[in-house]
């Protein structure tokens, strides 16, 4: 379901709505030319060319380690998940639906960039992005 179905609640933002700009110029689409495993690669090219530095890496989990860990999601944080067996994702916190869960924008989600609510339970960090 995209994220435009759901009722959004205001929450605060730390500065980084360029980079969910950014993000939201791709969906429906894929810039990363990869035909699998690109969340990541998205992530990180959303983030340079807003002038942050990425991860350098292919793999969702090395967001977990990367900028300043935030209690929960804000705009602008990034979100890093679990996706059961199949390893994990990775996308930008752009607002939060009624039910409390982040709306996340991010690569490889039923193979383009999208926009959709994401249950709380299935990510176990927050990161705002390295300057």
């Amino acid at each position: 379901m995209e994220a435009n179905a759901f009722a959004t609640q205001p929450i605060a933002t730390y500065g980084s709505s360029n980079v969910v700009d950014e993000a939201r110029r791709y969906l429906g689409g894929n810039p990363t030319g990869r035909g699998s495993l690109w969340c990541a690669r998205f992530m990180n090219m959303v983030l340079e060319r807003t002038g942050h530095r990425g991860t350098g890496s292919d793999m969702a989990r090395s967001f977990a380690s990367y900028g300043s860990r935030v209690s929960g999601p804000q705009v602008g944080a990034i979100a890093v998940m679990s996706r059961g067996r199949r390893g994990g994702h990775v996308g930008i916190v752009s607002g939060i639906d009624a039910s409390g869960n982040p709306i996340v924008i991010s690569g490889n989600n039923g193979n383009r960039v999208r926009e959709a609510a994401i249950s709380r339970g299935r990510i176990y960090a927050y990161v705002m992005p390295s300057s």
